[in-house]
């Protein structure tokens, strides 16, 4: 059986690496090897491009957690040259080849856990073979199970029930597959993880952009690809395309992907020739493409995302999943299918349209209402998008590494890799103007206008990049955003918070502003700290800029809007110290502390009757209050309602900070509610978690740092991403069964806050460790 799994070439496929890691813990254990047992590139595979993928998500999500190498599948009659990763040959046609693999998987200390990747195909008449191998290994074993038919026959049922009693547990790809293997074939549900085919992050450009590029302007394309063979039945397409074509003259359809290898192999390119045969016939020459190739991911992506709908119209009913299926949903195409298993758990609740096998009526008519309907192909594309996020490589990463660690138990320890520090989002969230609002997925939506708030972060953000990296570019962003901000500023001293997108300010600005003025003398005292590090004169106008707000800021009483405005200052006397500045911060920090005393008991130590959002801000404040003033006060207390707040919000390994959608009530402390957790509350803790780990020397605070960050990486309850390497955005949330993926200004600056105080600390820990290297060599004499 052929698994229509997207093929393309393969070099492009391995990100760049970065070397620094998450660990939850301290001590290096020797990595466990995987041994992935599988056809792998350069064999022309759908299963082969599925395995590089995965191991290439698994590699870049992790580190020091475990080693991948492969052990190739190839019939006797096949040769192939591959990279260093492979290092095992199983000759699947050769009895003798299973056991040469079993001795060394076996015989090597090292190896912790074997992966093999199942489809029938793959061991055709050696399926004996196969459960001999597993009756000998002694390591664990997971099987992947691409097929799983619903009516076997008596032996193919023996097998899968053989393997059963020899393995630890098989994973498939969709539900539908998990509830055969329970009912067909008795497998255990705890036996069975499911782990949905793994698609690419995309960028999601525009249509009219890309289909100018590969040249298709002002023509509606509809697409299929994957490995040719005739059980893709795109003859089905041909025949409604004269239909189609009578309505819509500038209807264009691309047949993309070469001939599977064994296709060509047992009967050349018979069926690409039928097919050309047949466009003739029917007069398509002008209507239809092949594009006979290999693509590279990044091509093959960019055509999915130009194309307006996206048909698969494979005959076989027991095709479990298709990776082609799977990219182009991912990619934001509207999908009209066949019922295949997959089509049909994954085309719900207006994700598609499931249309029968073969029939030619039913697709042209689909076709052409949906080219009518702009609106509902738009509809289509969203909720696409939105059901297939789950199954990004990153998270098909996480949940397999999830299972190896239940599989092998203590013999591994799960280390995320940090993704490199990437503006690129943030970069196109701002205008000449500012930074917008809101983002529908990864697009700026510049109807949402802007806000102080946004821009006084994206300020400090800017102003931490350029302490790490001194980019010259990073000084127009900062006098952007400080432009901004002193647009807002109004003659009395205070600020306006909403503008729209003509630039005006909106009628929201009736709300109450005191946190987004807290906010702005937060960041314009951030700028001022780094003046020494800024070419001469540049923060002059802001110094002006921030003595004006602070004239009425005595009158501010709300708790986050004093904290920041305490941050503010004591930033700003960071390198000239001005008394009556230090005396607003003990004006203001008297206030908290007269709110924590008031509100304080033996169970609740906190400021108000509540935990709500950006909790982190207040003790931290408290904390730069005593660094400013040298008031213990205000470090006793910044302690006592901080490790409060902690030992609510952390676990052992992971963090969950207090969701908008259940406020924690002092009378209510046991409630539980699962998402609404904010990328700012996360942020604003590891932004407290630094500086209370430079003031006291408690090791717990560094390791709660790195747990906290892992929750953009996919360490909270979802154990997916928040934060898209892809784009450089970061998801507006985590919800209870989903993660919402517009990438707005506030979750993308607070990741970007974030990132940048973990390099920070990578950066001085490495320094540290060198210092005591040179330190130690000195003293020995070297």
């Amino acid at each position: 059986m052929i698994i229509n799994t997207p093929l393309r070439s393969h070099s492009s496929l391995w990100a760049k690496k970065d070397n620094r890691a998450i660990s939850h813990k301290n001590k290096e254990d020797k990595t466990p090897e995987i041994i992935f047992i599988t056809s792998y590139p350069a064999r022309e595979c759908g299963i082969a491009t599925y395995s590089e993928d995965l191991i290439a998500a698994l590699n870049n999500k992790f580190e020091r957690s475990f080693t991948i190498k492969v052990a190739a599948l190839e019939p006797t009659n096949e040769n192939y040259t591959y990279g260093a990763i492979v290092d095992q040959i199983l000759k699947t046609d050769l009895p003798g080849s299973y056991h040469k693999l079993s001795d060394y998987c076996n015989n090597d200390k090292a190896v912790e856990l074997l992966l093999i990747q199942h489809e029938f195909g793959l061991f055709k008449n050696n399926e004996v073979d196969l459960i001999q191998f597993l009756k000998s290994s002694i390591k664990p074993v997971l099987i992947v199970l691409h097929t799983v038919l619903p009516n076997p026959d008596k032996g193919m049922k023996q097998n899968i029930m053989a393997m059963d009693a020899l393995i630890d547990g098989f994973i498939v790809m969709t539900q539908r597959s998990a509830k055969i293997l329970e009912s067909v074939y008795g497998i255990a549900t705890d036996k069975i993880t499911v782990i949905a085919h793994g698609t690419h992050l995309v960028k999601h450009m525009e249509k009219e952009t890309l289909k100018e590029k590969y040249g298709l302007s002002g023509r509606k394309v509809i697409s299929t690809f994957g490995l040719l063979s005739c059980g893709k039945s795109i003859e089905t397409t041909l025949d409604a395309l004269p239909v189609i074509a009578s309505q819509n003259p500038d209807i264009l359809f691309l047949i993309i992907g070469k001939t599977h290898p064994s296709v060509v192999k047992n009967e050349g390119e018979k069926y690409r020739d039928f097919l050309k045969k047949r466009i003739e016939i029917l007069g398509l020459q002008a209507h239809v493409k092949f594009i006979n190739s290999y693509l590279p991911l990044e091509e093959l992506l960019e055509y999915l995302q130009l194309t307006d709908i996206y048909l698969f119209t494979s005959n076989d009913p027991h095709q479990a999943v298709s990776g082609t299926f799977s990219y182009a949903i991912s990619c934001g195409c509207p999908i009209i299918s066949t019922p295949i298993p997959h089509a049909l758990e994954v085309l719900e609740d207006g994700t598609g349209i499931i249309i029968e096998f073969g029939n030619t009526v039913q697709l042209a008519e689909q076709v052409m209402m949906l080219l009518k309907n702009s609106q509902l192909r738009k509809n289509i594309s969203a909720n696409g998008i939105h059901k297939m996020a789950p199954t990004a490589w990153e998270n098909s990463a996480i949940k397999h590494a999830g299972l190896f660690k239940k599989t092998i138990g203590k013999k591994i320890a799960l280390h995320y890799k940090i993704p490199k520090i990437n503006l690129e989002h943030l970069k196109k969230m701002t205008t000449s103007f500012a930074m917008i609002q809101f983002s529908v997925i990864n697009h700026p939506d510049l109807n949402t206008g802007y806000t102080l708030d946004d821009n006084a972060r994206a300020l400090v953000a800017v102003c931490q990049h350029y302490e790490l990296k001194r980019n010259p570019e990073d000084l127009e962003l900062i006098i952007k955003y400080y432009s901004f901000i002193k647009f807002c500023l109004q003659q009395n001293g205070s600020f306006l918070n909403y503008v729209s997108k003509e630039e005006k300010f909106t009628m929201q600005n009736n709300e109450n502003l005191e946190d987004s003025n807290g906010r702005a003398i937060w960041s314009l005292g951030f700028m001022l700290s780094l003046s020494n590090i800024f070419p001469i004169g540049f923060t002059l106008d802001a110094a002006i800029t921030m003595n004006k707000a602070l004239t009425r800021v005595n009158t501010i009483h709300s708790t986050r809007a004093m904290a920041f405005i305490i941050k503010g200052i004591y930033y700003r006397n960071k390198n000239s110290v001005n008394f009556e500045n230090t005396a607003l911060i003990k004006l203001l920090s008297n206030r908290l502390v007269e709110m924590y005393r008031h509100e304080c008991k033996s169970h609740w130590k906190w400021f108000e009757s509540y935990l709500t959002y950006g909790n982190s801000i207040i003790p931290e404040a408290l904390l730069c209050a005593y660094l400013a003033t040298g008031e213990y006060q205000y470090k006793e207390v910044a302690k006592e309602s901080f490790d409060f707040l902690l030992s609510h919000i952390f676990t052992e390994d992971k963090i969950k900070v207090i969701s908008n959608k259940g406020w924690l009530d002092s009378k209510m402390q046991k409630k539980e509610t699962l998402g609404g957790e904010q990328p700012i509350d996360v942020a604003y803790t590891i932004l407290a978690l630094d500086r209370f780990s430079t003031v006291f020397t408690n090791s717990s605070y560094l390791e709660k740092m790195e747990i906290a960050f892992s929750w953009f990486l996919g360490n909270n309850h979802l154990n997916q991403i928040i934060y898209n390497p892809c784009t450089g955005g970061c998801y507006d949330g985590l919800e209870e069964n989903y993660i919402n993926l517009n990438q707005g200004a506030e979750s993308t600056v607070s990741y970007l806050m974030a990132r940048l105080t973990m390099e920070k600390y990578f950066s001085e820990k490495e320094h540290h460790k060198n210092t005591n290297k040179i330190n130690l060599l000195e003293a020995i004499g070297v």
